[in-house]
């Protein structure tokens, strides 16, 4: 089987790494891929969001799947775009409908989706330009800290936590009528705080039948001891110490099963991984948000620890079957931990050399944000390497990620050396 796969993060590494163990694949592509994705198939030059030069390669290459790796092409609409194509609809798309990646497109659409089927959530919200008045009386309602979410995707940027009224008013005004987060921000969710403890869940469904993946705890904030500014994420663990079997019965019967039942009741169409974020609030699981494919860093863990030939499973999820599989999970502890340019998630400098990562065999190097220049590999973007590494318990799979961080180099590298430091 032709597969071909979008992407160019850590988390299309994690996927061609993991498709390409299968026997059914026969070739991967990755568009446009990374220098990491090079190392198990062939790195295609076309944009995500470029459906017409995706439609002629998929043609021309007989492709029999393609899997959808982040959000845009999703919120874009490229499973709608195959579906209106005779010669495409029968080309299965992993991911969900443009109607359904509006769970992640839009905070607004998900909130009234979530109070739509009686899933727990935080207490909501929205407002856009014409009743901006009311979010001012809205946030005097609420107690601090206030929470003020861009509807629309604002590359993981457009969350705001105020400490208190009067700046919570501020960023509300500055979202909406000074475009703070451009489009994202014409509409603005207001959210009650939750305290509590975060982990996410990711859902494989074919729409009708749903597996549930090894769970994650991120971590987002730069520095050590959850300190500083927010990132895309510096490093998971799995599973979650905390996440036992009572919690994720909890999650599974007021959550996983109303979601695809609710997505089944609004005529959803949804085949593809679904991303719950959760708040423990007293043991009680809240759901924080929604994504419509796997999340980055945690891909990274949450596919080393599947045991399943994912093109299978994969292929279930397109035939409409996947109830006939059984998910096999690696309950080893797992820890991925991000390697960084120096100044990220500010400035930071691209272009330099990376060595050491042939010495790294006990730890897998998932590449984040690099590119190949002759035998060079350089850095790309801010997060630049994902390490994963397997152990007894959090801290010797930790220590393992660390080690191997510590025998690669490159110019400002970064890492926090504390992931899962409350665990351990």
């Amino acid at each position: 089987m032709k597969i071909l796969l979008l992407g160019s993060g850590g988390r299309e590494h994690a996927f061609s790494w993991k498709l390409s163990q299968s026997p059914i694949c026969s070739k991967l592509f990755i568009a446009p891929g990374n220098a990491g994705t090079s190392q198990y198939g062939e790195n295609v030059t076309i944009g995500i969001n470029d459906f017409p030069s995706i439609q002629k390669f998929v043609l021309e290459n007989s492709i029999e799947l393609v899997v959808v790796g982040p959000e845009d092409p999703l919120v874009n609409g490229i499973y709608d775009y195959f579906q209106a194509n005779d010669v495409l609809k029968t080309i299965p798309v992993i991911g969900p409908s443009k109607l359904g990646a509006q769970l992640e497109g839009s905070k607004a659409f998900a909130k009234q989706f979530m109070v739509r089927h009686g899933i727990p959530t935080a207490a909501y919200g929205e407002f856009t330009i014409d009743n901006l008045e009311d979010g001012f009386d809205f946030i005097d309602e609420q107690t601090p800290p206030i929470v003020l979410k861009a509807d629309g995707l604002a590359a993981g940027k457009g969350v705001l936590i105020c400490a208190e009224h009067g700046e919570a008013k501020e960023k509300l005004r500055e979202m909406i009528e000074q475009n703070k987060f451009g489009k994202a921000s014409a509409k603005v969710v207001i959210e009650e705080f939750l305290k509590g403890i975060e982990f996410s869940v990711f859902v494989l469904t074919d729409g009708a039948n749903y597996k549930i993946l090894p769970e994650a705890k991120d971590y987002k904030r730069i520095g050590e001891g959850d300190t500083g500014l927010n990132t895309g994420g510096m490093g998971c663990i799995s599973p979650v110490p905390f996440v036992d079997a009572a919690l994720m019965k909890k999650v599974e019967d007021r959550v996983i099963i109303p979601t695809i039942e609710g997505l089944k009741k609004d005529n959803i169409v949804y085949k593809g991984f679904i991303y719950i974020g959760f708040m423990a609030v007293n043991g009680e699981p809240l759901v924080i948000e929604y994504n419509c494919r796997m999340g980055d860093p945690e891909t990274e863990i949450v596919l080393p620890r599947i045991k399943n030939d994912l093109v299978e499973l994969l292929v279930a999820v397109g035939n409409g079957n996947l109830e006939q599989e059984k998910i096999e999970i690696d309950h080893r502890a797992t820890a991925t931990v991000i390697v960084a340019s120096g100044g990220y998630p500010e400035d930071y400098e691209k272009g330099k050399e990376i060595s050491g990562l042939s010495n790294t065999a006990e730890s897998i190097i998932f590449h984040a944000g690099t590119k190949q220049e002759g035998e060079k590999i350089l850095t790309a973007g801010g997060r630049v390497l994902a390490v994963t590494s397997f152990g007894k318990d959090i801290h010797e799979a930790v220590a393992k990620s660390n080690a191997a961080i510590e025998k690669i180099n490159f110019e400002g590298k970064y890492s926090r050396k504390d992931i899962g430091f409350e665990f351990r």
